[in-house]
């Protein structure tokens, strides 16, 4: 099999050296999506809930970018610098997984990415 680059500029541009997402056979990895506006390139200002928006519409376009969508994603990592914040991350993630749930782990992290607060990665079926 051989590994097929994704990418969409409806989603953030990679900030290294990684790809927004790799194909390999049936499976699509997702590389972490932070609250970045793919439009302007800055972070998202304000709660914690407006962040995790923006970083599952950055994960919606991604998806997209590979002709798939959140019913397709199979596992999920969270990471978070502050747990404080699990709550209201979960709810806004709750709402693109109310009946299809992945497994999924989250993690507290020391620090981000462009200071975020979170970031969240995908791996989906195809």
């Amino acid at each position: 099999m051989k590994l097929e680059i994704v990418s969409t500029d409806k989603a953030p541009g990679a900030i290294g050296p990684y790809s927004q997402a790799v194909k390999y056979g049936n499976l699509l990895l997702c590389s972490g999506q932070i609250p970045l506006d793919p439009a302007t390139g800055e972070m998202v200002a304000g709660e914690i809930s407006l962040q995790a928006e923006r970083v599952m519409q950055n994960i919606a376009a991604v998806l997209s970018a590979a002709q798939c969508g959140f019913d397709n994603v199979i596992k999920t990592t969270i990471y978070l610098v502050d747990m404080a914040d699990f709550t209201a991350v979960n709810e806004v993630y709750g709402q693109r997984f109310s009946s299809h749930k992945p497994a999924r782990s989250t993690v507290a992290v020391k620090s981000l990415p462009r200071g975020a607060l979170l970031e969240i990665e995908v791996i989906a079926g195809l």
